[in-house]
């Protein structure tokens, strides 16, 4: 095990130990290695060393919400950037001391605050997302591209963000409707066809984890055409193909490797 890779597992040990579910994600990816995505986050010290003992290299993801944190995540991209709308919150007054900011692989930054039951947002115009109840963020030390989270700097902080006021400071005109994820009902799902359309209407974000559960539905259904049209509503929604690929092929490869029985009682 290299330095980096034993970093890992310490990191998920000490996110843990703070009370913050995580679980394993792709390495180099944000697409999630468990079946259920950040469902199956866990603060369980034997099942986060098992899960980073037997592959290392695994990123390392966060559920968000209380128990975990939120995160306002700021985006850089080559057309925008979400500081100027960082700036303008500060400006007025609706951006508290964070627990840690973490420097992103792309240039752009999360802002840990205490969690609460709030849910995720998504504002494409101001490039920034909220990750709360529902959500997950990849965190230091994990790498995506070759590029590697890294802290910024940290101090005790209980303040919490509220994302409904910076929203409406920001947009105050838009009328929005909370992300819900289409509802399963105990047995086999009978139908699965609608995910696709779902999938492409997810924010930035969500779209990874919202395409895994989605792909995991249809996998369960035994409907291998949905998979092709949730990979197209995957590229819809802004993922590219070879992620979109990634993250169904995850999903298969879970359902693979879950012993027959166990399937057969998770489909009902």
């Amino acid at each position: 095990m290299t330095g980096r890779e034993d970093d890992r597992l310490a990191a998920a040990l000490r996110y843990a130990e703070h009370g913050w579910p995580v679980f394993p994600c792709v390495p180099g990816e944000k697409a999630p290695v468990t079946r259920r995505g950040f469902l199956d986050a866990s603060t369980d010290p034997e099942r986060v060393t098992s899960w980073w003992s037997r592959n290392p290299d695994r990123n390392v993801a966060i559920a968000t919400g209380a128990p975990g944190p939120d995160v306002l995540d700021v985006d850089r991209y080559r057309d925008g950037s979400g500081f100027p709308a960082l700036r303008e919150l500060k400006q007025a007054g609706l951006v508290p001391a964070p627990q840690a900011m973490v420097r992103t692989p792309r240039g752009g930054a999360h802002l840990y605050y205490a969690g609460t039951d709030q849910r995720n947002g998504h504002l494409a115009r101001h490039h920034i997302d909220y990750r709360a109840a529902g959500g997950y963020v990849v965190a230091p030390p994990s790498a995506v591209a070759g590029r590697r989270y890294e802290v910024i700097h940290h101090e005790p902080s209980a303040a919490r963000f509220d994302w409904g006021a910076a929203r409406d400071h920001l947009e105050p005109e838009a009328r929005r409707q909370p992300q819900r994820s289409p509802e399963r009902d105990s047995g086999r799902p009978r139908e699965v066809r609608h995910l696709a359309a779902w999938v492409a209407a997810q924010p930035e974000g969500n779209r990874n984890a919202g395409l895994f559960w989605a792909a995991n539905r249809a996998v369960e259904a035994g409907d291998t055409a949905t998979l092709g049209e949730l990979h197209k509503a995957a590229q819809a929604a802004g993922l590219d193909e070879r992620e979109a690929d990634r993250t169904i092929r995850s999903a298969q490869r879970g359902a693979e490797s879950r012993p027959f029985a166990e399937r057969e009682r998770e489909a009902g």
